[in-house]
């Protein structure tokens, strides 16, 4: 995402999420505990711009993307989206389609790392949610399940058929959006589908620890690797290799790999500048 923007004011308060900055680590909460964090078409929205508007400010360096009370998310709500979506005509439908799938765009293009902090359910979108972080911290009461098919819609959703192969592998990908099944914590570890497993209850500080450290660390180094893990998935290796030659080369002009050598002479920890 680009960092310029036009005369639009940065948003102090968000209808749908609990948003917490501290220093370089933003923590977006989603806020419906009542419903299981389920999502509106609001709460959509708001991930969409809010992602856009972090991404322009270049404030942050790592981002917690969390849910309160019993569960992470259950995916849209059955109510205001679902049965909204029946009374709509197909122009509607296909925007409202490629609103949730400008969420996830967001998520993978943003130049920070997003850690989501999963317990209790991660179901339909909030699965997708999880699946397009680039972390993912859980607890042993997490279940994912892609639940597209048990509402006979196409499993493919929000971009999850592209990226679930590409993280848990074709067979794995075809069986959970194929059958819509719940995937428990410690078969989601197994597979690949969580970056770490964390005691019970410890997944909200264990995410927040990564996202210091990160945060802490070389953010411009961070945001390239990300780009590169993002747009070298269906590169052939030649592309790839060059694409990564033109990185380090600019990187390497930067005030960071300068900060690193100088550190490493002098003996001591280096100062990153994220530049």
């Amino acid at each position: 995402m680009s960092p310029f923007t036009g005369s639009a004011a940065r948003t102090p308060e968000w209808e749908h999420l609990r948003v917490k900055l501290d220093d370089g680590v933003a923590t977006v909460t989603l806020a419906r505990p009542d419903k299981l964090n389920a999502l509106t078409f609001g709460a959509y929205a708001d991930l969409r711009d809010l992602l856009a508007e972090l991404s322009r400010e270049r404030s942050v360096r790592a981002l917690v993307l969390a849910g309160e009370g019993r569960g992470f998310c259950s995916g849209g709500d059955v109510d205001e989206i679902i049965g909204a979506t029946l009374s709509m005509d197909t122009a509607q439908l296909l925007d409202f389609n490629r609103m949730t799938g400008q969420v996830v765009r967001a998520v993978r293009e943003c130049p920070f790392p997003v850690i989501a902090a999963l317990h209790g359910v991660a179901a339909g979108a909030g699965a997708v949610l999880a699946l397009a972080s680039d972390f993912r911290v859980a607890d042993p009461s997490t279940r994912f399940a892609f639940l597209f098919t048990r509402v006979g819609l196409s499993g493919g959703d929000m971009g999850a058929a592209y990226l679930l192969p590409r993280v848990v592998g074709l067979g794995h990908a075809t069986r959970l959006l194929m059958l819509g099944d719940q995937v428990r914590a410690p078969e989601a570890e197994r597979i690949g589908l969580i970056s770490e497993l964390t005691e019970e209850g410890r997944a909200d500080e264990a995410a927040s620890t990564l996202a210091r450290r990160l945060a802490d660390g070389p953010a411009l180094a961070h945001a390239q690797t990300k780009a590169l893990l993002t747009s070298e998935l269906d590169m052939p290796l030649a592309a790839s290799i060059e694409l990564d030659a033109s990185t380090q080369a600019l990187l390497m002009t930067g005030e960071d790999y300068k900060e690193f050598h100088a550190s490493f002479t002098e003996k001591r920890p280096p100062k990153w500048q994220g530049r």
